[in-house]
């Protein structure tokens, strides 16, 4: 052989040889005894990345998340929100995806994304089903190895202008949006790393630029910061194999060290304040407290459930039962660096934050008083052992808590260790801690008050948050000298995984029964996790109400919430929380539906709970006052709030004004203040029956369990319900713009659509959603790329079906920024009018097929999930099998049935177009467009009574 044909051969294997990847295992967990455990093996590749793997075969999905232990507090001064700016640039493409490609990948699989950001890490995740494993993984190792190169100037801009929109509408123009700001400004130090939020500052995303991102990740996403978790439906080997393909060549970064524990310092109570767009002032105290899993945590969030927690706590009974106030809650958030107790009243109008600073003394000190009982004690270890228990329920809760316990602790295997620590709190550990944390100690006191209302302060400030000084803020030594080291592979990494076979999909086998008095029952097994969910939906919710007493359902709901004949509601919450179950009764459109969660353990116990408020309510006079002042509170409150208005006008068009459709389910002032006592008492009493409802039984338990549990249903007595006609449905002539007014809002509420179709399993409705599926159900669809990926203009658009057994409507909604109202109504108008003349692509009609199909695998994994599904075979009489059904519409649905459905329900030039914003900034503008504007008041009544009317007779539609 040559010399130089040697050479050339030992060169490729020494090239091959330095790809090759070493992993070693680091631990293998399995699950003994009755111990709390999630079983797990756990590896290390030598690019310092942590792989972690559960195997759950019990549904055919698996979970895939990628930690990176970096959050807003690895941030600069001046150079805030990069982290959660990261968090929308990881989905814009790398190397091998193509922009937006990874959201059409995983929803083409049928799968689910999503990432997160807090102060101290951001996560990636996807559920997909299990045949899509590979998949995942090339996903999460192509934008952690091959990212930089695709993050462009173009794309930077655009998502700086998503996550502008994102603060303006989670923050700046939410009600008590800027109160963790406000309070990070005031309790930490300039310049410690939780005095800012993970959004960051606006200013500061003006500022940087798309390098000064690029050495973000350079310096904090290599391997060596993440952790790699998959749960599921998987094999081990598998995923290390697969694990080592992918992640394996990427090089290790820059080395990372624990931030230290910087635990907030006070003199003396800082009182600070700021106005906002709301009715009920807001006092928010935060006491400087502990990092998580610090020895004093779990005492800490003791006490702060003793404090707020239930109807017996003496925050709810010194400020919500007397209504002072509409919330009194207590806290104890820890983060990695530092924690904070947090204590929030929001007031009624007409008190003053400073009688609640008062009484927040107070009750503090009467509680120093009377001391934690065995009681509080017990109520707070059961709900807490309870909720760890359920978080348990699916394969992406686990996993979320494997990563989350290797990213803090070091220690995947921390679930029943996190249990214990809970577990062996004493009654000494919350005194002791109350005194060492909070007791005559200093806080940051808030004040939030509506605007031009300044004397509603607590006190006046005696604080003043130091001016942010970042016009000379120099880039940290730690961003200098970074290079972008790409991954050397030996295999070609364009090339997309195919995945396996499709998984085989058990829809869960059920059980019906059917009592004398006419109450349908349906239930199915699951034994993954000890508890059992048990719903009863009665079909007595708004829309069945007298118009004049629009409301009562909601107020009913409520009361049922309240004491029984035979025990107090302060009783009842008592023993729930002993229980750790929950029961919780609550109203919407359609229903009146009672929850009903518990421990397999303490189901007998909590039934008879449920038996007590289901069929034996006391309606008490007082609970009856308080709840009607609530409620009505409720309306004021929502009456100022820019999505509700929108959606109450567009509800109101849609419906007419003859239709208690066109009323909010909370009702309004004047028919809420005409309910009377006896008025809910008839309505429980003509409504609340067997006959119209039904009971949905989720968990460990039998059919045979059940029944027997659930007997004493059958004293529930049969009445007969009268139901009224619905009354007829406006036609709409043409599409119309109506402008509600909301002054200086710096973004806009747009609603558009109309009164479309009934629910449909296999019929209409259903081939109008897959319809819609590429339009504005995926996130890929044409009208959110359009407008938030491609615009930047808003946080999301979406459109959609939203039928019942009745007729329901058909959406298209943002809330946009407001100097793109115009152009956002022009590009919703385009889209639809668009799909509608040219149809679905066939590249579009593929990707719903496999979507929508594939889907299936994650239908029925949760409690939740299959309680939904039991639901719609009661409700719509449906064969178990009705989803085959769908399959096959689905698959043979082809281009011209969609197209023809398209322009049977989009009649764009019959929509309402519904917009709430500043009308001195919009109203030009929209008068320029191509349509008719129309001026309404918060209300949905005309202003300017000259203009053509809004709604045009029409013969009665089918309901």
């Amino acid at each position: 052989m040559k010399k130089s044909l040697f050479i050339y051969f030992m060169a490729i294997a020494t090239s091959i040889a330095a790809q090759a990847v070493k992993v070693k295992q680091i631990e293998k967990v399995v699950k003994k005894g009755n111990e709390l455990v999630i079983p797990y093996q756990k590896f290390l590749l030598d690019n310092g990345l942590t792989i972690i793997v559960h195997e759950d075969h019990s549904d055919p999905v698996c979970h895939v998340d990628v930690t990176y232990h970096v959050g807003s507090n690895r941030e600069q001064v001046g150079r805030s929100g990069f982290a959660h700016f990261f968090e929308h640039m990881m989905f814009q493409g790398s190397d091998h995806v193509a922009d937006d490609e990874h959201f059409k990948i995983v929803s083409q699989a049928g799968g689910t994304m999503n990432g997160t950001t807090n102060f101290d890490r951001t996560n990636y995740f996807e559920t997909l089903p299990s045949n899509y494993l590979e998949t995942a993984l090339w996903l999460e190792a192509d934008r952690m190895g091959f990212l930089l190169d695709a993050v462009s100037q173009k794309k930077f801009e655009i998502q700086r202008a998503t996550v502008k929109n994102e603060r303006g509408q989670n923050y700046d123009n939410r009600p008590y949006g800027l109160i963790g700001e406000k309070t990070g400004e005031a309790l930490y130090p300039v310049g410690h790393p939780y005095s800012w939020t993970t959004i960051g500052y606006i200013e500061d995303l003006n500022r940087v630029d798309v390098n000064d991102l690029k050495k973000f990740f350079m310096r904090w996403y290599g391997p060596n910061n993440a952790v790699l978790t998959v749960a599921g439906d998987v094999n081990t080997s598998d995923v290390i194999k697969l694990a080592e393909k992918y992640f394996g060549p990427i090089p290790k970064g820059p080395e990372v060290k624990p931030i230290p524990k910087q635990r907030a310092v006070l003199d003396k109570d800082r009182y600070v304040s700021y106005e906002d767009k709301i009715r009920f002032p807001m006092l928010y105290m935060a006491f400087p407290s502990v990092n998580n899993y610090h020895p004093d945590e779990a005492p800490l969030d003791a006490l702060s459930a003793a404090l707020s927690d239930g109807k017996t706590s003496p925050f709810y009974q010194t400020f919500v039962k007397p209504q002072l106030a509409l919330q009194a809650n207590v806290n104890n958030p820890c983060s990695e660096v530092s924690g904070q107790f947090t204590i929030s009243v929001i007031a009624y109008p007409g008190k003053t934050l400073a009688q609640m600073d008062s009484l927040v003394r107070v009750t503090l000190n009467d509680f120093e008083k009377r001391g934690i009982t065995d009681d509080d004690l017990k109520r707070f270890k059961a709900r807490f052992e309870s909720n760890a228990i359920k978080s348990l329920s699916s394969v992406s809760g686990k996993a979320s808590k494997l990563a989350s316990y290797q990213t803090f602790v070091g220690d995947a295997n921390y679930t029943q260790k996190d249990l214990d620590r809970y577990m062996k709190v004493t009654k000494e550990d919350v005194m002791r801690v109350y005194k060492q944390y909070i007791k005559g100690k200093s806080a940051v006191v808030l004040s939030v008050y509506p605007k031009g209302q300044p004397q509603m302060k607590a006190k006046p400030d005696n604080y003043q948050i130091p001016a942010r000084n970042v016009e000379n803020v120099k880039e940290s030594d730690e961003y200098k000298n970074l290079t972008y080291n790409k991954a050397k592979d030996n295999f070609d990494r364009s090339k997309h995984p195919t995945p396996g076979p499709n998984p085989v999909v058990k829809v869960p086998d059920l059980w019906k029964e059917k009592m004398p008095n006419g109450l349908n029952l349906i239930g199915t097994k699951s034994d993954e996790v000890p508890s059992v969910s048990i719903q009863i939906n009665i079909e007595a919710g708004h829309r069945f109400e007298d118009e004049n007493k629009a409301g009562i359902a909601m107020l009913t709901a409520n009361l049922m919430n309240e004491a029984t004949t035979a025990h107090t509601a302060e009783q009842i919450s008592d023993e729930l929380d002993r229980l750790g179950s929950s029961i919780e009764v609550s109203s919407n459109e359609n229903s009146i539906t009672m929850t009903i969660n518990s421990l397999k353990k303490n189901v007998d116990a909590t039934l008879k709970l449920a038996e007590e408020m289901l069929l034996h309510s006391k309606f008490d006079k007082e609970d009856f006052e308080r709840s009607k002042n609530e409620q009505l509170q409720l309306i004021a409150d929502q009456s100022t709030k820019p999505t509700v208005i929108a959606n109450n006008v567009y509800n109101k068009l849609l419906y007419g004004e003859k239709s208690i459709m066109a009323v909010p389910v909370s009702g309004i002032t004047l028919t809420v203040n005409s309910i009377t006592l006896e008025d809910v008492k008839d309505y429980y009493n003509k409504n609340i029956s067997p006959v119209i409802s039904q009971a949905i039984v989720v968990g460990d338990i039998s059919r045979e369990e059940a029944l027997a549990r659930l007997d004493f249903l059958k004293n529930w007595k049969e009445i007969k319900v009268e139901r009224g006609v619905q009354p007829s449905i406006p036609a709409i002539d043409k599409t119309r713009i109506y402008l509600v007014n909301k002054e200086k809002a710096p973004q806009s509420e747009i609603r558009i659509g109309y009164l479309a179709l009934p629910y449909d399993a296999t019929g209409e409705y259903f081939k109008a959603y897959i319809m819609n599926y590429p339009l504005g159900m995926a996130f890929s669809s044409r009208i959110n790329l359009n407008l938030r990926e491609d615009k930047g203009w808003t946080y999301g658009a979406r459109s959609g079906f939203n039928g019942s057994k009745y007729i329901g409507p058909f959406t298209a909604a943002a809330g946009v920024k407001a100097d793109a109202t115009d152009s956002s109504v022009v590009e919703f108008m385009k889209e639809i009018k668009g799909y509608t003349q040219s149809g679905v692509t066939n590249e579009e009609l593929e990707f719903t097929r496999m979507s929508m199909g594939q889907s299936d695998a994650l239908r029925y994994e949760t409690p939740m999930q299959r309680a939904f599904f039991l639901k719609r075979i009661l409700d719509y009489d449906l064969d178990k099998n009705f989803v085959e059904k769908q399959n096959e519409i689905l698959k043979n649905m082809t281009k011209p049935d969609v197209d023809a459905v398209a322009k049977k329900y989009l009649p764009y030039e019959k929509m309402h177009i519904v917009i709430v914003g500043d009308k001195a900034k919009l109203y030009d503008r929209m008068v320029k467009l191509d349509y008719e504007v129309v001026e309404l008041d918060n209300d949905g009544k005309l202003v300017k009574t000259e203009q053509a009317p809004i709604l045009a007779p029409d013969k009665e539609l089918k309901k």
